[in-house]
């Protein structure tokens, strides 16, 4: 396969139009939607997580709904609720939020732990249900959630079992002041978003995500995955390990990395590029880690480096 021919690699091209200087920040969302996973952003406000979600819904074409959690927002908001028609005399399914493509979830953190519990739900089994009815989801269905950070005013922390629900979590941070000033500029004479054109559907993004499932991973690199993950259940820091859930989103991106990168193979390299941001957010640090000051990041890094990697294998 050839990376110009891929509609992926032309959706990143358009993206980059209205995020700038974040390339390593788009792949990788990018990624994660071709894995058909969900994607975390936590950082602090203004740094463009709402303009990158709102890019890849212009950019796949993707119809796409914005909720903005407050500690106002009820279940209902996102699942949708059962409204009596008094012509009828029967209740009528009033869509949610969620009756969507790509649904933009702002500062997710910020909402009640019963309202997040019902979008967390939604994105785990791929449905709705309203007073006993089902509705399934629209296909494709991604969330891009922002949260602001842990700590934050009016914030409510995340709990580890709805955080295991995202296959990324990863953060922009502020731009280099060369991107910043170019963003500055670009601001004032338009809006970027006006500048990304749709390259792709909704049918060509569930094409992809079929093939990104035909990507070849050598037993070698599975056992290398496999040591790594359990390496995370022994560490002396670490109190909760990566769960089975984590293993399988690993060897889902690295085969939609693999495929950006214009291979029908997985090699080591691609697990070292995505390690942390799969699995930062799913692992619990003791209090031995925490009195230390150590971060989770750090912790996986050193786990990377002290696992002893296969040689290149192809297929």
């Amino acid at each position: 396969m050839k990376q110009t021919e891929s509609p992926a690699i032309r959706a990143i091209q358009e993206i980059k139009k209205a995020v700038i200087g974040k390339d390593d920040c788009i792949i990788k969302a990018m990624t994660a939607i071709l894995a058909g996973g969900h994607i975390l952003i936590e950082d602090v406000p203004g740094v463009g997580k709402t303009t990158l979600a709102l890019a890849f819904s212009k950019a796949l074409h993707l119809e796409q709904n914005r909720i903005q959690f407050t500690p106002d927002v009820l279940p209902g908001d996102v699942t949708g609720f059962s409204l009596y028609q008094k012509a009828t005399g029967t209740f009528v399914y009033q869509p949610g939020a969620v009756m969507c493509n790509l649904l933009l979830a702002d500062e997710i953190n910020r909402t009640s732990p019963k309202t997040q519990a019902a979008l967390l739900e939604v994105m785990e089994e791929g449905k709705v249900t309203v007073d006993q009815v089902t509705h399934e989801l629209p296909k494709p269905f991604v969330v891009i959630a922002t949260q602001n950070p842990v700590g934050s005013a009016g914030t409510s922390m995340l709990p580890q079992s709805q955080l295991d629900r995202f296959m990324i979590c990863m953060h922009i941070g502020y731009p280099d002041m060369k991107y910043e000033l170019e963003i500055v500029k670009g601001k004032i004479t338009t809006d970027p978003l006006d500048l990304v054109e749709p390259v792709m559907n909704g049918a060509e993004l569930l094409r992809l995500q079929d093939e990104i499932h035909k990507i070849y991973i050598h037993d070698a690199v599975y056992q290398y995955i496999g040591k790594l993950v359990n390496a995370t259940r022994t560490h002396a820091l670490i109190e909760l390990g990566i769960s089975p859930r984590g293993t399988i989103a690993l060897a889902r991106m690295v085969q939609a990395l693999a495929y950006l990168r214009g291979r029908n193979y997985v090699l080591p390299v691609d697990i070292e590029d995505v390690f942390i941001d799969v699995e930062a957010h799913r692992i619990q640090l003791n209090g031995k880690a925490r009195v230390n000051r150590v971060t989770a990041e750090q912790v996986l890094k050193d786990i990377l480096e002290g696992t002893t990697k296969p040689s290149v294998v192809k297929k």
